[in-house]
């Protein structure tokens, strides 16, 4: 009988010796994994960012945002970006898992996201009602395919002036963006009319600039604004962004670059 009852003891303290040294190894493995994570050493330090519950899913939009971890790793997570004001040019291309419904306008051929179709309709309806007809949608969606051979035929215009290639492709970027990185191809867009400088010489100008953020709309390439776009000045392109966003950008006289920015310090 004693010799059950020592072959018992031998056994509970075999076992509680092995309970401890799986809690030690536990406890050094995060230590050294917290070590790992605070040395700054490839780490990208994120934000969290909170969406309002109230907030419909459908406001926003998914980007990728790549970042590194210890040891060269890469992880790509996903960011939500409110697609009213999604920031497309040459430094922050489409993302790459972007996608679009869209809707023709009046009927037509053109077409535009199908989300802000209702706000374009109601904006040239009601400058029509105003007396303000003269009034068309030159060029709204675009495919990538389509912007990209509107971007080489701009490049070759400039090789036939003279220009090297080189030279040429920086002169063309400045009229018309590059596949992926013009507001066309986000389908948020519009030129009106002729798409010339004089259009800023018409009625129809005059009203947008007066009214075109009651409808959700802003004057995307101002004058002097186009060391920050790095896009020469256009009056006859319009963005939308939502109404909200419109009021507040006149408002602060910011271009969208600047405004996107502003509203990261804003939740910093």
């Amino acid at each position: 009988m004693k010799t059950i009852w020592l072959i018992i003891k031998i056994l509970v303290v075999s076992l509680l010796l092995v309970s401890i040294a799986i809690t030690g190894t536990v406890i050094i493995y995060k230590t050294n994994l917290e070590k790992t994570n605070t040395n700054g050493t490839n780490l990208v330090e994120l934000d969290n960012k909170i969406i309002n519950n109230n907030t419909l899913a459908s406001e926003y939009v998914a980007r990728d945002l790549v970042v590194e971890l210890p040891g060269d790793n890469v992880h790509i997570i996903e960011e939500e970006i409110d697609w009213k004001i999604l920031l497309v040019n040459d430094e922050n291309p489409l993302p790459s898992n972007f996608k679009i419904e869209l809707a023709k306008i009046n009927g037509g051929a053109k077409e535009f996201d199908a989300r802000a179709i209702g706000d374009l309709t109601k904006l040239m309806q009601d400058m029509k009602a105003a007396g303000v007809s003269n009034i068309w949608v030159q060029s709204a969606y675009r495919t990538p395919e389509y912007q990209d051979n509107l971007y080489n035929n701009k490049v070759q215009d400039f090789i036939v002036m003279g220009k090297s290639q080189e030279d040429a492709e920086k002169l063309a970027s400045k009229w018309v963006n590059k596949s992926e990185t013009s507001e066309h191809n986000l389908g948020l867009a519009v030129d009106f009319n002729n798409v010339k400088r004089d259009f800023e010489n018409t009625r129809e100008f005059k009203w947008l600039v007066e009214n075109a953020e009651n409808y959700g709309f802003i004057l995307r390439y101002k004058r002097e604004k186009q060391t920050i776009t790095k896009v020469n000045y256009e009056p006859w392109h319009w963005r939308y962004v939502g109404l909200e966003h419109a009021k507040k950008m006149n408002e602060l006289d910011m271009c969208l670059e600047e405004y996107v920015e502003y509203l990261k310090n804003l939740n910093k």
